[in-house]
């Protein structure tokens, strides 16, 4: 009868000891969630300070510009009333000017926000500043930046946005059995698509491991640029990222590592190459 009680006792100890294994590991799978959560957590607030510290600056250049310009506009007054000898007509022209300045001071970038529609977009100021020939890049390590296509499709539907991406990190994930030719052809098809669908200025850039020539026509709104010699993929993303106005939506795909720590530096938003690669397979 001992021996039964005993045998039982061990029975149940042992399935509690199935129980608790059962919820550490549990416990485990949460943890690991909620590390993930907050990986992701601090890389979009890195993002976002690193837009808040370029626009705390050019807010502060813009402060100085309007000072001068205050202090401009106080000398000219000081010019006016001092000039009673000239006619009306002149003091009448110079006080609206002086108003006219002040006013530009007291609203700030509005000078900037009324100038005239152009031609050109910054990208294209980059894309036409080489002709050389291109040249290739190493490997680079893997970024910690989102997967999730949703979140592509909500920073592509902020106003103005600019998609730029790594062109071969994208395709030798997503379709990397193909050849250059067929991989470059595949992308920047798909990327014709979201350029159609999204109304999204889109560029996307290649590493000049050889000269290209024969491209077929890019689809409307893509622009495909390579790496002239002696600059990298990667250089010339963020040089595109450097040319962008602040507060301009800039979204930047690429799963490496230097690549996403670069352009979150100068206020853009990096997502990984498989954000894309599972956007484009929904199209």
């Amino acid at each position: 009868m001992e021996a039964d009680k005993l045998r039982d006792e061990l029975a149940r100890v042992r399935e509690e000891l199935g129980q608790l294994r059962e919820e550490a590991r549990q416990l485990a799978r949460t943890l690991r969630e909620s590390q993930a959560r907050e990986r992701r957590a601090n890389e979009l607030l890195a993002t976002e300070r690193g837009r808040a510290t370029r626009a705390a600056a050019d807010a502060d250049a813009e402060l100085r510009r309007v000072r001068a310009r205050l202090a401009e506009a106080e000398a000219a007054a000081g010019a006016a009333r001092s000039s009673a000898k000239e006619a009306r007509s002149v003091d009448d022209a110079r006080l609206w000017l002086l108003l006219e300045t002040i006013g530009q001071a007291a609203v700030g970038l509005r000078r900037e926000l009324a100038l005239d529609p152009v031609d050109k977009l910054p990208a294209d100021f980059v894309a036409d500043s080489f002709t050389d020939s291109p040249t290739a890049t190493g490997a680079a390590a893997r970024a910690q930046d989102t997967d999730d296509p949703a979140r592509l499709d909500q920073l592509l539907a902020l106003p103005r946005a600019h998609l730029v991406v790594d062109g071969y990190n994208v395709t030798k994930r997503g379709f990397g059995e193909m050849s250059l030719e067929q991989q470059r052809k595949r992308l920047v098809s798909g990327l014709g698509g979201i350029a159609a669908q999204t109304g999204d200025e889109v560029t996307v850039v290649f590493d000049g491991a050889e000269r290209v020539h024969g491209l077929p026509p890019t689809p409307r709104g893509v622009r495909v640029l390579f790496s002239r010699k002696g600059e990298t993929a990667d250089e010339l993303i963020r040089r595109l990222v450097r040319a962008e106005p602040p507060g301009r939506p800039v979204v930047v795909v690429s799963s490496d590592r230097e690549v996403a720590d670069g352009v979150r530096r100068h206020g853009a938003y990096p997502l990984g190459a498989d954000s894309l690669v599972r956007r484009l397979s929904r199209s």
